[in-house]
């Protein structure tokens, strides 16, 4: 069996279509139903039951993928790094992942891939918008705080920090002198990342906090600019550690003492498996992974 076929295969199974599969590995449709055709002539067996809007997978089908596993996403990935150094890697990489996170901790690891002629264009977005982009093949990379479900997609966890409660001196002098620190923040103008809470909400159920019975007072995807109204005085919000860390030690902001403990937050690099047969990406994802894991 070569290992195009099994990458067809592979492809086929998570995404439930040719349509698709031939999309992911810039294939024709045709080829990737000869592949598939292939394939099951060495297996002896069906793999798909084709359908109007679709395939679905055979009980052979299921046991080679269940054979597979993640043993041809590491073959292919190993495969590309070493063609990556014993090649040119130049040519554009797309990544994509929150804005404060792009800016403030990404750097650390972009320099080796642009000192290797690796040209580097950066997108901003939530983490459905991350998924989209990588699906949709107009991102290669991406970094997303939220938990990657889709099969379609392969993740690693490659930074994780605390998440405080912040305010400016004043507001926090407030919150800590208040008999009742649910109460307290109740009073004070919330602000958040997104309408769901998505930070706030875990901090406070873990804490034993009442959630808000209003909406936040400022939501917005740059946590750098709900840091920017806190330092001038204005509500309170939970931020991961690294983007308050200076304003702490400045005085500028001050961090809220948890009642219960603080929780914290996990970034995950995501890649589409087939886009590691790149060299480029290949080598661009394992040295972000390094540069950037805490």
């Amino acid at each position: 069996m070569s290992l195009i076929r099994l990458r067809t295969f592979v492809e086929v199974y998570r995404q439930r279509s040719i349509t698709a599969a031939a999309r992911a590995l810039n294939l024709t449709q045709p080829a990737v139903s000869q592949h598939i055709a292939g394939l099951e002539s060495a297996v002896g067996k069906a793999l798909f039951e084709r359908q109007t809007h679709g395939v679905i997978p055979t009980s052979a089908a299921d046991e080679l993928a269940a054979d597979i596993g993640n043993k041809l996403d590491a073959a292919e990935a190993a495969l590309a790094t070493a063609r990556a150094r014993s090649s040119g890697i130049a040519g554009t990489l797309q990544i994509i992942g929150h804005a404060d996170f792009m800016a403030e901790k990404l750097p650390e690891g972009l320099v080796p891939l642009l000192e290797a002629d690796i040209r580097v264009r950066m997108h901003t977005g939530d983490g459905p918008m991350v998924i989209q982009m990588l699906l949709e093949g107009q991102c290669e990379l991406g970094i997303s705080a939220h938990p990657i479900t889709d099969e379609r997609l392969r993740s690693e966890a490659i930074y994780a920090d605390n998440v405080l409660a912040v305010a400016s001196p004043a507001v926090a002098e407030r919150l800590m002198r208040s008999a009742s620190l649910s109460e307290a923040l109740s009073r004070e103008p919330l602000l958040s990342y997104n309408l769901e809470l998505s930070l706030i909400n875990d901090w406070m159920q873990k804490n034993r906090v009442a959630l808000p019975d209003s909406l936040p007072a400022a939501v917005g995807q740059d946590l750098r600019a709900l840091r920017s109204l806190l330092t001038k005085g204005f509500g309170w919000t939970v931020l991961p550690e690294y983007l308050c860390t200076g304003q702490l030690q400045r005085g500028e902001l001050v961090n809220i003492p948890a009642p219960v403990s603080d929780t914290t937050i996990t970034y995950n690099l995501v890649w589409v498996p087939a886009s590691l047969r790149q060299p480029r990406v290949a080598w661009a994802k394992n040295t972000l992974s390094t540069l950037l894991g805490n």
